[in-house]
């Protein structure tokens, strides 16, 4: 069972890149984000044509999420929850699409799958990294109910959180950013030590994976890259947890995501 998460940048904007993706690797299960789409104009039937089941929380212009099952490889998908039930960070704006869950079904066997896109936080300090704090707080509370149910389960996506000094090209250049502060650090932490194992990291303990290289300042022709995207699995799933990757060579085409696709791989 291949698991994999990918912050595509818009999905309208990267769809020829999507698709390419999916039938070049063929994940199992893709969760992605920044669909930048409302409900109504997500284009779902581009995916189903590739056999994939999915489901999907839209909102115009940013965030949003989705899930996509593969229906060739006999998975299927049914929606758990979505939202976490806190408000963005302006005055009235309510809540933004960032949480999605549902388990994926196969043979009679069950994986709960949660796809999510943490709130940025810059800049900082201010209300948007308030609100980053008041959202990694809730997420912890949701993986522990979680948790209690005893299901396997994998929380993937985008944290916009650089866990360590050897997750990033350069410690000083983003010293001031919201991915790297102490308390956003201190957030992802509690996550793992409530005992989610971090896939990518297990596998990768020294670190100079990146799944994320800025559109600016020639940061992928130079490598100037992080790891902000991640894969936290229960115990159950973290004991099936046979190799995990990041597939750069599509953040090098034309018109690609500023993010390449990170996965796992599974034992069933």
């Amino acid at each position: 069972m291949k698991i994999a998460t990918y912050n595509i940048n818009g999905v309208k904007a990267r769809l020829p890149r999507l698709k390419e993706w999916l039938e070049e690797t063929r994940p199992s299960v893709a969760c992605l984000q920044e669909i930048k789409s409302q409900d109504k104009d997500f284009p779902a039937n581009e995916f189903e044509a590739l056999g994939y089941e999915l489901i999907w929380h839209g909102q115009k212009s940013f965030n949003g999420v989705a899930i996509l099952a593969d229906t060739k490889a006999g998975y299927s998908i049914n929606e758990v929850k979505r939202g976490l039930g806190i408000d963005g960070p302006k005055e009235g704006e309510g809540e933004q699409s960032r949480y999605l869950e549902a388990d994926i079904t196969k043979d009679g066997k069950t994986v709960r799958i949660v796809c999510i896109y943490l709130p940025n936080g810059n800049p900082q300090p201010g209300p948007k990294f308030d609100y980053k704090l008041a959202w990694m707080e809730k997420l912890r509370a949701r993986m522990g109910e979680i948790w209690a149910e005893e299901v396997p389960a994998a929380v993937l996506g985008d944290y916009n959180v650089i866990p360590h000094d050897d997750d990033v090209y350069s410690v000083k250049a983003m010293a001031s950013d919201a991915l790297m502060q102490p308390e956003s650090r201190a957030a992802y932490s509690r996550l793992l030590s409530d005992g989610w194992t971090d896939a990518i990291r297990t596998l990768n303990p020294r670190g100079g994976v990146w799944t994320y290289w800025d559109y600016k300042a020639g940061a992928w022709q130079r490598d100037h890259g992080f790891r902000i995207d991640h894969i936290l699995l229960s115990p159950e799933l973290a004991d099936r947890l046979e190799s995990v990757g990041v597939d750069r060579e599509h953040r090098g085409r034309e018109k690609a995501s500023d993010h390449a696709p990170t996965w796992a791989m599974l034992r069933e």
